[in-house]
């Protein structure tokens, strides 16, 4: 009986340890594994900003995008667990130059979390991070920052007479699961640099700040997602 139970925690364990290294490596996936993963996500974060902006809950974002300092757009965060649980993701970030208005090419990232507690099931949200202060925006540039302890996060107000005055926090996110807004909590969320991934993109070793704020590199292909922010702003 006691090799019985011993055998049970054991695959128990093993389950569990499967799941959360599964949904973390989403946040690992190797660059040169498929090449063209890079335009997909930008394609898929043009999409989702979209999905964003039309959903008539989500009046804060339509009205406070035009203040943002960068949007920070994951079409895709898986949130899984079995007793222990993970989410993972990639996103591109795209900041606002403050002197032209005009939106940067997109950097890529990795996002992903481990987190106790009882939580069975699995969970696929699309996230949209709006970067509201200098200090958010900074921590973009370094190679990893932790939600909620290096930069404040709070989750967005939802509603059509959303009005959200009191928001104070350097990023602001939203999250739809299913097509309807999930109240995904962020804190504690680990967001780096997905370096690899912005290599490929750009066609030689680039950082953040060669992207945001010296302009060094581009991409024409990602003319449509920056069109789409840009538009977004105007409205």
């Amino acid at each position: 009986m006691k090799t019985s139970h011993k055998v049970s925690r054991v695959v128990v364990h093993s389950i569990i340890c499967v799941l959360v290294a599964g949904v973390i490596s989403l946040a690992s996936i190797p660059a040169t594994a498929e090449p063209l993963k890079q335009q997909v996500l930008v394609d898929e974060a043009r999409i989702t900003l979209q999905n964003f902006l039309a959903d008539p809950d989500m009046a804060w974002v339509c009205e406070h995008i035009k203040d943002a300092k960068g949007l920070f757009i994951v079409p895709s965060l898986l949130k899984a667990g079995f007793v222990f649980g993970g989410s993972g993701g990639r996103g591109v970030l795209l900041v606002r130059d403050e002197k032209t208005g005009k939106w940067s090419e997109p950097a890529f990232y990795t996002m992903g979390s481990v987190s106790w507690g009882l939580q069975i099931g699995a969970e696929k949200s699309e996230v949209l991070m709006i970067v509201r202060t200098q200090r958010g925006l900074e921590s973009m540039y370094t190679s990893s920052f932790k939600l909620g302890a290096d930069v404040s996060v709070a989750i967005g107000p939802v509603g059509a007479g959303a009005a959200g005055k009191g928001v104070t926090a350097d990023i602001v996110s939203f999250a739809r699961a299913k097509g309807a807004f999930a109240g995904l909590s962020l804190d504690g969320s680990v967001i780096k640099t997905a370096d690899k991934w912005n290599n490929t993109y750009y066609g030689k070793s680039v950082r953040p700040v060669d992207i945001f704020v010296t302009h060094n590199v581009s991409n024409p292909k990602s003319a449509e997602l920056r069109k789409e922010v840009s538009e977004a702003v105007k409205r």
